[in-house]
């Protein structure tokens, strides 16, 4: 029984799942827009929204904190530098869900997951 088990599991084991995360996050990030599914966009979104946050904060811990997250340095430093002083008066919803259809192949919802402007 999976009583108050919180998250998506995406039917992946951890490993996978903590590699899908890492490298969703990091994509939107890089291109400030990404086009997924929206089960996926759902998972990462909390997740993105609280590395933006520590970005905020901008001490060291927290720049070590959103490497455990991020894995790519040169994301860390464009996370810090451009991506959170952009939102340094607002205090959350720094992403955007645009609901795009169904994939062609299967059918699956897809969404566009970018970063508020």
């Amino acid at each position: 029984m999976r009583h108050r088990v919180a998250g998506r599991h995406l039917k992946r084991n951890i490993g996978t799942r903590r590699a899908l995360f890492r490298n969703l996050i990091s994509e939107l990030i890089r291109h400030e827009r990404i086009q997924t599914t929206e089960a996926r966009a759902c998972a990462i979104r909390s997740d993105a929204e609280k590395v933006i946050t520590l970005a905020k904060r901008g001490d060291l811990h927290s720049r070590r904190l959103v490497l455990r997250a991020v894995n790519d340095p040169k994301l860390v430093n464009k996370l810090f530098d451009e991506v959170a002083p952009r939102y340094a008066d607002k205090l959350g919803g720094y992403t955007r869900m645009v609901k795009l259809g169904p994939r062609h192949g299967d059918a699956a919802p897809m969404v566009l997951l970018e970063l508020v402007k």
